[in-house]
C-alpha cells in the first residue's frame, strides 16, 4: 500500500461516521447540559457583535475576534463544499448542514468559553489561548498535558495543508480560468500574505474585519438576486430538500434530475460538509476568542458561535438555495460525462442569472474567501506553535515560511500533503471533544452565571 492510499484509508475513517457521531454528538449534549441556552440567546449573541470593550484585557476587539475566526471558516466549503454535499448526498444534504450547525452553535460556544477562562499572557503580552491551554490549565495533569500537545501539533501541521496550500491552490486554479498564470498568482499570494501576516494579530484583525464583512456582503448581495429571479422554483427546491433529508428510501427529486440519495447519505454528507465549513468542535476558532477584550469568558462565547450561525446558517444555505432554485442539480459535463460537481456547478448555477459574468463572480468570492482563511489559519497556527516552542524567533519564522508556502499551494496539486493535513484537521477534534465533555461543568458554570449576572439583567 502506498502512502497516498494509507492517508486516504486514514482520512476516511477520521472523517467517517463515527467522527462525525462524535462531533453532532457533542453538540446535542452540549446544548442539552447548556439548557438550550446558546439558542436561546443567538439573537442576543448577534447584537453583542458589534460591542467594543476597549478597556478590556485582550488584543482584539470582540468584533476583531469574530472576523478573524471567520476569516479562517468563511471559505472553499461555502462554495464548493456545498456543491459537493448536494450531488453526493442530494438536496437534502443542506437540511442536515443546517440541523449539524445548530448543534454546532452550542460547540462553538463551549470551546471559545474555555478558550477565554483558560487564556493567559505571552512573553509580548499578547493573549495566548485556544483548547491547549484549556487541557492544560483546565484539565491539567500528565493527561491535559498530553492532549494540549497533541492537539498544537496537529493544528500546525494542518496549517500548512488545510489552512495554507489548499486555499491558495484554489485561488491560483480560480484565477488559472481568468487567464492568469499561476506562476504569477503565487507572487501576488507571498507578498499579500507577507503584508499583513508579518506584523502579528493586530494586523490580521483589522484586515479580517474588513475583507470578511465585504466579502460576505457581495456574495450574499448576488446568491439573494439569484434567488429571487428564479423564485418560482424556490418553493419546489425547498419541498425536495427537506424530502429527500428525511426520506428512508433512496429517492430522486425535480431539482436533482439524477442525483439519488437516502437520508444516510444525506445525512452523512450534510454534516461532513457542514463541520468542513464551520469548524465547530474542531478547537480552531476559540485560539481566535482567546485573543478579545471581553469581561467576560460567556460573553465571547455567544459573539463567537454566530460564526457557525453566519457560515453554515446563511451563506451555506444560500449557495444551496441558489444551485436548487437554479435547476443545474444533475448536469452532466457533455465531454467526461460525469455529474457537474464542485465551483463549476455553483458557476453555473451563478450563470442562470449573471452569464459569463458567473465565472468572474464565483472565482473573485473564492479567491477572496480562501485567501481570508490563510490569514485565520497562520493565526491558529502561530498560536499553536507557540505553546509547543515559546523562541520569538521561531514564530516570526513561522510567519515568513507560511507565506512563502503559499506559493508552493499555487503552483503545485501535492495530493499527499493535502491528505495529511485533512486527517490532522480531522484529529484536532479528538482531543477537542473530550476536553469539552470532561469541562462540561465549568462551561456550564461559566453560562449560568452569566445568564444570571447579564442577560437578566439586559448587560
Amino acid at each position: 500500500m502506498d502512502l497516498s492510499q494509507l492517508l486516504n484509508d486514514i482520512n476516511d475513517f477520521v472523517w467517517g461516521p463515527i467522527m462525525l457521531a462524535f462531533l453532532v454528538g457533542t453538540g446535542i449534549f452540549l446544548t442539552v447540559r447548556l439548557k438550550f441556552l446558546p439558542w436561546i440567546n443567538l439573537w442576543y449573541a448577534i447584537k453583542m457583535i458589534m460591542l467594543h470593550k476597549a478597556d478590556k484585557q485582550g488584543d482584539l476587539s470582540p468584533f476583531q475576534s469574530l472576523m478573524t475566526a471567520l476569516s479562517a471558516t468563511i471559505g472553499t466549503g461555502n462554495i464548493v463544499g456545498v456543491a459537493t454535499a448536494m450531488v453526493l448526498g442530494g438536496p437534502g444534504a443542506i437540511v442536515w448542514m443546517w440541523i449539524s450547525a445548530a448543534f454546532g452553535l452550542s460547540t462553538k460556544y463551549a470551546e471559545s468559553v474555555l478558550a477565554v477562562k483558560y487564556r493567559e499572557t505571552n512573553s509580548v503580552g499578547e493573549m495566548a489561548g485556544g483548547p491547549m491551554y484549556a487541557m492544560k490549565n483546565g484539565i491539567g495533569g500528565g493527561f491535559g498535558k498530553l492532549m494540549a500537545t497533541l492537539f498544537a501539533l496537529f493544528a500546525v501541521c494542518a496549517s500548512f495543508g488545510i489552512g495554507n496550500m489548499t486555499q491558495a491552490n484554489s485561488i491560483s486554479s480560480a484565477f488559472s480560468s481568468l487567464g492568469i498564470s499561476t506562476e504569477v498568482t503565487g507572487i501576488i499570494l507571498v507578498v499579500c500574505s507577507l503584508a499583513v501576516l508579518i506584523r502579528g494579530v493586530r494586523s490580521i484583525g483589522k484586515v479580517s474585519s474588513f475583507i470578511v464583512p465585504s466579502m460576505a456582503f457581495f456574495y450574499i448581495l448576488f446568491t439573494v438576486i439569484i434567488i429571487i429571479v428564479n423564485f418560482e422554483n424556490v418553493p419546489g427546491g425547498l419541498a425536495i430538500m427537506f424530502q429527500m433529508a428525511f426520506s428512508t428510501e433512496a429517492v430522486a427529486g425535480g431539482v436533482g434530475g439524477s442525483i439519488v440519495a437516502s437520508m444516510l447519505t444525506a445525512m452523512r454528507w450534510g454534516v461532513a460538509r457542514g463541520v468542513f465549513s464551520n469548524e465547530a468542535g474542531l478547537g480552531s476558532a476559540p485560539i481566535a476568542a482567546a485573543a478579545a477584550r471581553t469581561d467576560h469568558a460567556s460573553r465571547q462565547g455567544y459573539v463567537n458561535m454566530t460564526g457557525t450561525f453566519f457560515d453554515t446558517m446563511i451563506i451555506c444555505f444560500l449557495t444551496g438555495l441558489v444551485i436548487a432554485s437554479s435547476d443545474v442539480l444533475g448536469s452532466v459535463d457533455p465531454e467526461t460525462g460525469k455529474l457537474i460537481s464542485g465551483a463549476p456547478l455553483t458557476i453555473l448555477a451563478f450563470s442562470t442569472v449573471y452569464g459569463e459574468g458567473a465565472k468572474y463572480i464565483v472565482s473573485i468570492a473564492l479567491a477572496m474567501f480562501a485567501y481570508s482563511t490563510i490569514l485565520g489559519w497562520e493565526y491558529y497556527g502561530e498560536k499553536s506553535l507557540e505553546y509547543l516552542v515559546k523562541a520569538r524567533p521561531v514564530i516570526i519564522g513561522y510567519r515568513i515560511v507560511f507565506s512563502l508556502i503559499t506559493f508552493i499551494g499555487a503552483t503545485q496539486t501535492l495530493d499527499v500533503v493535502w491528505n495529511f493535513s485533512d486527517t490532522m484537521n480531522g484529529l484536532m477534534a479528538i482531543p477537542n471533544l473530550l476536553c469539552l465533555v470532561i469541562l462540561n461543568k465549568d462551561i456550564a458554570n461559566e453560562c449560568f452565571e452569566y445568564q444570571k449576572e447579564f442577560i437578566a439583567k439586559g448587560k
